[in-house]
């Protein structure tokens, strides 16, 4: 049915991202000058994104002060290891209830379902810590009562019990901020960890055994695993310097056995294994080292023209690695020509952002693989503010990428895993605590605002006033939706008037045929749905923004529709 309304429609889906280095007047209009709290979707248009929860309701045990951060945060053998201060912890994070009331000496303690617990750990109920030896499908044995100077205690029926942090490392002096690495050696798994302070450790889920043998490096910050070898560097005696034991081996640096090591003119700054071959990045210069073993190891050249800022921002991510470079986030882009690898600075939309960091060691990053999406956040020290901290989403796209902002997720420590199906994305935080991304609608209680702005539109021609009429929305909301329309005119200017939000109502969300964009909208069903909104106002240019600040579940924004008849050419 045709349109008898006379206005004038302009559709524009979102995509693009985040961009702050055009003018708006040359910008898409579905690029945004605003992303904040939104992710780039893959399947088209911006999501806000999920939040996070605690992965453990307990606090890490600090050593000497409750400021320590968590320096570690590794998910290995379906359990989350944490450093803090002088000390290693493990947890599964599970919960159950007591199946019947306990007295305070019983050293077998009976529960629901111990589905979720390590077969030897730490229990807390109440205020009281538990240590056990074993389970059964719904009971600790070997139960030592009131266990870390708690005091052992009768608990009723149905109090819950939770697992609780297990020291599994100590004495670690002067620790800091840990790398680590999962690989497989001769047969045997071990999650292996170095803090630039104390011999590398190796973890096979458990016994922790230090990494001491005759040759062994004293302090490395850097590990990684390649061709049986374990590999480290960062020491301070020579930050220069890799050093690898012999094949099949942990422990061993004997060179009549395959140990060895190699120097590089410049320091180390991170290792990362990628199609083969191990990436060395240093600070003025990236290598690659190509073979098996020392005798037919080749140390070849990527780059010597640029380096590696930070080694806490390397991931491989989308068939590529990236890293933070001295001119923003870089690519290593493997050609289809054997040995050919050419650079390129993909963060230049952001650029910006990344101007005025004080501090590079406050760097973290992590990948959610199933959204195809590179996250790295960054702290300046002397300004540590969880609310106000933002980081980088950058989202791959074909051979393009989009980025947007996060605000208020301020990690010490990441990691992430694919584990029997599972994605966990895991930061430690600054507060003592491990979270879990990817998690409910709030950052852990605090509510996630969410922030979009357009650019500035002129619908086709700069010098027509136009009367705007109506905002088709073409959104997709999971739940409760708290957000707000903003229509802003003529660049903000102050002298402009500025209709009041408009809110956000899902209960009237349908699809309208013929005006639906194509492959995005299910005709009279709640996907991807269309909302018409009578709006009021006039001017050369229009910005459309979204803001929600209640509790909203995550929703997709996908694209407008604007609707105006016009006034006189300016």
């Amino acid at each position: 049915m045709a349109d008898e309304s006379g206005l004038n429609p302009f559709i524009f889906p979102l995509q693009g991202g985040l961009v702050l280095n055009q003018s708006t007047f040359a910008m898409n209009p579905g690029m945004a000058l605003e992303l904040e709290n939104f992710e780039p979707d893959t399947k088209g248009g911006y999501r806000r994104i999920s939040g996070y929860q605690k992965w453990n309701t307990n606090i890490v045990p600090h050593t000497s002060a409750s400021t320590e951060p968590v320096l570690m945060t590794a998910f290995y053998d379906n359990q989350v290891i944490a450093a803090r201060g002088e000390k290693i912890f493990k947890a599964t994070g599970a919960t159950n209830a007591l199946n019947g009331a306990l007295n305070n000496s019983a050293t077998t303690i009976t529960v629901d379902s111990t589905t979720g617990f390590s077969t030897v750990g730490t229990i807390l109920i109440g205020s009281e810590q538990v240590t056990y030896t074993g389970v059964s499908s719904t009971t600790f044995t070997g139960c030592t009562r009131g266990a870390n100077s708690t005091s052992a205690a009768a608990h009723l029926d149905n109090v819950v019990v939770q697992q609780y942090w297990t020291e599994i490392d100590t004495g670690r002096t002067s620790a800091g901020k840990y790398t680590f690495n999962r690989f497989n050696l001769n047969g045997s798994n071990y999650l292996v960890w170095a803090d630039g302070a104390n011999n590398a450790s190796y973890y096979n889920g458990t016994t922790v055994t230090d990494i001491s043998a005759t040759g062994a490096p004293a302090d490395p910050k850097i590990v990684a695993g390649f061709k049986n070898h374990a590999f480290f560097a960062g020491m301070s005696s020579n930050p220069q310097e890799l050093i690898f034991t012999a094949p099949y081996s942990i422990n061993s640096f004997s060179v009549a056995n395959g140990a060895g090591s190699i120097s590089i003119d410049s320091p180390i700054t991170a290792l990362t294994v990628f199609r083969e071959e191990l990436f060395i990045f240093a600070e003025e210069r990236i290598y690659k080292l190509a073979g098996n073993t020392v005798a037919d190891f080749v140390l070849q050249p990527v780059t010597r023209e640029i380096g590696c800022k930070n080694g806490f921002t390397v991931q491989e991510f989308a068939g590529d690695i990236v890293f933070l470079g001295p001119d923003g986030l870089r690519s290593v882009a493997a050609t289809e020509r054997i040995g050919d690898v050419e650079l390129g600075t993909i963060s230049l939309p952001v650029q910006e952002r990344f101007e005025g960091i004080v501090d590079p060691d406050e760097f973290d990053s992590l990948v959610i693989p199933d959204k195809t999406q590179y996250r790295i956040f960054f702290t300046n020290r002397s300004e540590r503010n969880q609310a106000q901290t933002k980081g980088i989403i950058c989202v791959r796209k074909g051979d393009s990428y989009e980025f947007s902002e996060t605000k208020g997720i301020q990690p010490s420590s990441t990691d992430y895993l694919i584990s029997s199906g599972t994605t966990y994305v895991l930061h430690g935080g600054y507060d003592g605590y491990v979270y879990r991304q990817e998690q409910g609608n709030d950052f852990d209680g605090t509510t996630i605002v969410g922030r979009y702005r357009s650019p500035d539109i002129v619908a086709g021609d700069a010098g027509i006033r136009k009367n705007f009429q109506r905002v088709i929305i073409n959104y997709a909301p999971t739940g409760t939706l708290n957000a707000d329309l903003f229509l802003r005119y003529d660049y903000e200017a102050p002298d402009v008037p500025r209709p009041a939000a408009y809110p956000f109502d899902s209960s009237r969300v349908v699809a309208i045929y013929g005006t639906s964009f194509y492959g995005t909208a299910t005709y009279g069903g709640q996907t991807n749905p269309l909302v018409r909104q009578p709006v009021e106002g006039s001017g050369f240019a229009v910005a459309l923004r979204v803001v929600d600040s209640g509790v909203s579940f995550p929703y997709s924004l996908k694209g407008f529709q604007l609707e105006f008849d016009v006034s006189a050419r300016r």
